[in-house]
């Protein structure tokens, strides 16, 4: 077991980090539960892989668990289940100080967030991540949203856990496609500021892949610690050191709004290849060794992941991509921050980059 402190000023949680930590859940639940009581928020992946293990740790726990399920993918991310989600805790006379738990993925652990942040003025909420994305990005920090016509994750909230409980071994079931997409954030904490860590993935990828729990552990704590430490420095994204996670998010945004946000392109692998741009980019404008770009691209693409425009099923022209990211949330003053790299381990916040030039960089990276 090991415990990761996220030291949010007026609300620290704990993150537990535990192979087989699934099967006796009840430990943790039982004390937050209200008479015995919690609502359980999962999609239809999840309900069938993972939610009899975990209603059976409840039960013996002596918790009485109500399910929600949602669709599995990011089209849950929506208003209209948003609304059916928040309908379904009123009916269930959710009270302020109910915990709800958000059992899933990325997508699951944003809607019941984001949920728990509106319903009443604010329930309290547990976040137990069942993908490797969930587990080493979205389920830390408190960031809650759904998707809009407009772009990705433009309506929602910051609203902190309770706690967050990790299984490594929830991975076992996971698809590989899905496990390499989640392995594409945890490269990200290498590429920001830890260039040991990124020579630790480059050393250790095909026990990772392998199956190797240790491998799979350490990667996990070691990724959850980096963010923990990040979101305590700025919590709402106001020093600009929070913004340091979206490397590779504002090009993978306009990439993922290309291809719908839908499976075509998973978020991780989006991400993937915006970290590959963004390294690319980054070089062509003298910031950055060529070889520290295609290091990033050999690692990514190692992992099965996009490293390529073409990789990731957009052949459109760069000016339509750029058209996406007129509508990133970290806009500001008509002028849009992007996360460029001086090396690996040294990601900075750029304010002058110009979209007309991303746009021509980005067609000339649709040749490749």
């Amino acid at each position: 077991m090991t415990i990761v402190k996220v030291d949010i000023q007026g609300n620290p949680y704990d993150i537990h980090v535990e192979e087989g930590i699934l099967g006796h859940a009840g430990e943790y639940l039982h004390p937050v539960a209200n008479n015995g009581r919690l609502l359980v928020i999962t999609d239809s992946n999840v309900e069938q892989h993972v939610w009899p293990k975990f209603q059976d740790a409840l039960s013996k726990a002596g918790v009485s668990p109500a399910l929600f399920t949602l669709p599995a993918g990011e089209q849950a991310k929506s208003w209209q289940h948003l609304e059916a989600l928040t309908d379904w805790l009123l009916g269930k006379h959710v009270e302020r100080s109910d915990h709800i738990v958000a059992l899933g993925g990325g997508v699951v652990g944003d809607i019941a967030g984001f949920a728990a942040h509106i319903v009443k003025r604010g329930c309290r909420f547990i976040q137990i991540p069942t993908t490797l994305l969930a587990q080493v990005d979205s389920s830390v920090g408190g960031k809650t949203a759904i998707n809009t016509s407009a772009g990705k994750n433009l309506v929602g909230a910051f609203h902190q856990p309770s706690m967050v409980l990790i299984d490594p071994a929830a991975l076992e079931t996971l698809p590989a496609r899905e496990l390499s997409a989640g392995f594409a954030e945890v490269v990200k904490y290498g590429l920001i500021d830890d260039p040991d860590f990124f020579l630790w993935c480059e050393e250790n990828i095909q026990r990772f892949f392998g199956g190797d729990m240790d491998a799979r552990e350490e990667a996990i704590v070691r990724s959850v610690t980096a963010k923990a430490r990040i979101v305590a420095a700025d919590e709402k994204e106001l020093t600009g050191k929070r913004a340091l996670l979206n490397l590779g998010h504002t090009f993978g945004h306009a990439l993922e709004a290309e291809t719908g946000f839908s499976n075509k392109l998973l978020h991780g692998e989006a991400v993937a290849c915006g970290m590959v741009l963004a390294f690319r980019y980054s070089a062509r404008m003298g910031l950055c060794d060529e070889g520290d770009a295609e290091r990033v691209a050999s690692l990514l693409g190692g992992a099965g992941l996009p490293v390529t425009l073409s990789d990731a099923g957009c052949s459109v022209d760069g000016k339509r991509l750029t058209e996406h990211m007129k509508h990133d949330k970290k806009r500001s003053g008509g002028q849009l921050p992007f996360l460029l790299a001086r090396g690996i381990g040294k990601t900075f916040l750029s304010n002058d980059v110009e979209l007309a030039d991303v746009a021509a960089f980005l067609d000339e990276e649709g040749t490749r």
